[in-house]
């Protein structure tokens, strides 16, 4: 059997070294997964507590899943929170 994706509208924001240290472009949703705490699921952080270069994690049932410069940070339908590559969007989704 073969099956297609259901068009779905998500929320995306792609994050860049420069975004990731000022959250003043950051949707809602990101700064509402920023303010949970940490390595919890649906959250967002900052990877390194100490060290900071500027990259974040995003906290899933699996574990940690790092946000590379240049992901993109998706807010499904359902209200969770994870990261594709850029590559990969661009070849999923549209701008509507």
């Amino acid at each position: 059997m073969k099956f297609r994706k259901k068009p779905v509208v998500i929320e995306a924001f792609q994050m860049t070294q420069e975004r990731s240290k000022d959250n003043r472009d950051w949707p809602e949703w990101m700064n509402k997964a920023w303010q949970l705490d940490r390595e919890t699921v649906g959250s967002l952080y900052r990877t390194h507590a100490i060290l900071d270069d500027g990259t974040l994690s995003i906290g899933t049932l699996e574990g940690p899943l790092l946000v590379s410069f240049g992901d993109w940070i998706i807010c499904s339908i359902k209200g969770e929170i994870y990261c594709c590559r850029d590559d990969i969007f661009k070849l999923t989704y549209e701008e509507v």
